[in-house]
Parts: C-alpha cells; sequence; structure tokens
C-alpha cells in the first residue's frame, strides 16, 4: 500500500507542490494510500455562497445543477466551485481505514461521520446524483470520498436527526468563534443574523454578551427578521441591505448610540458586505468574516480607505470544539431547534 502524506499533496495533480485546498486538480481514485480513510459518501452540504452561485447559474434547474455539481467533480476531483473557491462538506460512513492509521484514529468501519473539512480538498467521486434539496443546500449522492490523516470529523450524534446534524456542523465555525470571542457587556453585530450560521451565532453571542450586551441582528427583509425576534435571539433588529454600507452604518449608529459594535461578525452568502460590517464596527473593534462571499482584499484596502483602525478575522471554519459547542446550542434550545428542522432538516 502506498504511503501518503498527512495532509494529502500525494493527490495533487496540478499544480505539482500545491495543498489539496489551492490545488486546480486532484486525484480522486478511490484506492486508499495507507494513511487515508474511504467514505461511502450519503448526502453533501455544499456551502451557502457555492450552492447560490450555482442556483443562480443554473436557474434553480435541479437537472442542470446535478450537471454542473458533476463537472466541478470531473474536472477538479473534488467540489470546489470555481467562482466562489469553496466546497462544503459530507456525511458518510466509514468503509475501509488506513493501517498507518491504526491507533491514531477513534473511528472504526461503519461508523456514520460528518466531514468538518471543506469540500474543496476533499477527493471526491460522484456515482449518481439521487436528490437535490435546494432550499438547504442539499445533496443526496451515491459516490466515494477520501479523508486525510489531517482531516477533522465529528461522529454523527445520536440525539439529533442527520440532515439536522449536517446543516449544524457545516456552519459550526460561526458560532463557536463567537463564544470565544464575545465577552460580558460587548456590543455584537450578527450581519446575516437571520440564517443557517446567522441564529446559532446570535444565540451564543446573547449567552456571552449576557444582561449588559447588545445584541444586534441584521436581516435583509421583515420575514425573516420576524422569525428571530419570536425566538428572541437578540436585543435589537434590523432590516437592512448588507451591501449598503451606509444604511448598515446609520442603522447600527442609531441602536447604539453612535458607539458602534465591539464585534461584528458576518454571515452572508452575497458578495460586497464588506464595507457594512467595516462602519457598523467601532475603532479598535473586530470584524470576523465568516462569509465564503467575503473579498479579504476589498476588506483591506476599504478599511484602509475610510481610517477604521480594526481587527479582521479571516473565517476560518474550524476552532477546537466547534462541533460540540453548535450541536449543544441544539440541545440547550428548543426553540431553535424546531426552526432549524423546519427550514434546513
Amino acid at each position: 500500500m502506498k504511503k501518503g502524506c498527512p495532509y494529502g499533496t500525494h493527490r495533487v495533480i496540478e499544480p505539482k507542490g500545491k495543498l489539496p485546498q489551492p490545488a486546480t486538480k486532484i486525484d480522486n481514485s478511490m484506492e486508499i494510500y495507507d494513511n487515508e480513510i474511504l467514505i461511502d459518501v450519503q448526502t453533501l452540504n455544499i456551502d451557502s455562497a457555492s450552492f447560490t452561485q450555482i442556483k443562480g447559474e443554473a436557474d434553480g434547474d435541479v437537472e442542470k445543477i446535478k450537471e454542473i455539481m458533476k463537472s466541478i467533480v470531473d474536472e477538479r476531483g473534488k467540489h470546489q466551485n470555481p467562482v466562489t473557491g469553496s466546497g462544503g462538506m459530507l456525511i458518510g460512513t466509514i468503509e475501509k481505514i488506513g493501517p498507518a492509521l491504526e491507533g491514531k484514529t477513534d473511528l472504526k468501519i461503519g461508523d456514520k461521520i460528518a466531514t468538518l473539512v471543506s469540500l474543496s480538498l476533499t477527493p471526491l467521486r460522484i456515482d449518481e446524483i439521487v436528490d437535490v434539496r435546494k432550499d438547504i443546500d442539499q445533496v443526496d449522492i451515491k459516490g466515494k470520498a477520501i479523508l486525510f490523516e489531517s482531516g477533522i470529523y465529528a461522529v454523527l450524534p445520536s440525539d439529533i436527526p442527520e440532515n439536522l446534524a449536517l446543516s449544524v456542523l457545516d456552519v459550526a465555525g460561526a458560532p463557536a468563534q463567537t463564544a470565544k470571542l464575545v465577552s460580558p457587556g460587548d456590543t455584537v453585530v450578527i450581519i446575516g443574523g437571520a440564517g443557517k450560521s446567522g441564529m446559532l451565532c446570535l444565540y451564543e453571542a446573547k449567552k456571552r454578551a449576557g444582561i449588559t450586551g447588545n445584541v444586534i441582528c441584521l436581516g435583509h427583509n421583515e420575514e425573516t427578521i420576524d422569525r428571530v425576534r419570536k425566538l428572541n435571539l437578540a436585543d435589537n433588529y434590523i432590516v437592512a441591505d448588507a451591501t449598503n454600507a451606509v444604511e448598515v452604518m446609520n442603522k447600527i449608529s442609531e441602536v447604539t448610540d453612535g458607539k458602534m459594535a465591539d464585534i461584528t461578525i458576518n454571515n452572508v452568502n452575497v458578495p460586497n458586505t464588506e464595507m457594512g460590517s467595516i462602519l457598523a464596527t467601532k475603532d479598535e473593534g473586530l470584524v470576523y468574516f465568516f462569509s465564503m462571499a467575503t473579498s479579504f482584499t476589498k476588506a483591506a484596502l476599504g478599511a484602509e480607505g475610510v481610517g477604521k483602525d480594526i481587527s479582521m478575522i479571516v473565517g476560518n471554519g474550524y476552532t477546537k470544539g466547534h462541533a460540540e459547542i453548535s450541536l449543544q446550542i441544539l440541545r440547550e434550545s428548543e426553540e431553535l431547534r424546531k426552526t432549524y428542522e423546519e427550514l434546513y432538516a
């Protein structure tokens, strides 16, 4: 059996010397190396920015969505959207475990897991697309995938339905980072607060900021804001166009008496929301860009252009304990769990 690199560089075809994520093509043959895990894939959860782009390109037609997805995997050996650069994650059953991983993993054949590394670096073969649930960005397939030695995962919990767990784990980095960043008394703005990751972030922000904090939910329409308001996830609720930076700034200024946010967390799945996030934040505050639609060039040069001395964090989808933190939210909040079951499971 061939020996592999822990980070999967042995799978890179083009360009040589790259890691699997920035590579344009990787080997998706399913004969495993000694340090790889073979997964029988059940469902792909495509990240929101990517699936929004694919749906738009396909004009919402399910068969065209299937064609686009298969063409991406056929060309790249992985599901990495060439427009957004992003992927998603999957759930499946462990089929084989390389011998070099003996004693290094708690997994066993037959375990059902969610991978917590991006599809943009995961060797994937799609044999058939069985179903497209385009309202929740999930696609059932027949196929296989490879998890590298360095790849992180979560064994699916027994007390939460699989599709619900997949939806939550797909965005687990956002609420977990929120839990790390927010302190008692903070003013926190969640842009895209009515969405899948946004509601989890609101819950954690309110929990961490406490009664002396001010958690502000910003969404794009009244219907979604009303849903969040009924869940009592924030202290203030704002309807605004996140791409209109001045509108966002003015509305945040109104509810903070001009003090602005200590922390702004951007969860939206559309481009051009960088400046709204920046202008919503006070000097020496912090912006966490979880959105994969973010242009970090626009964010960096935009902050410089308006003279904002703020810290900006790239939306790393991983932080220690992120799966446990996010799933625990569903255990703590029956109302939020019901909402997620209705919307995303």
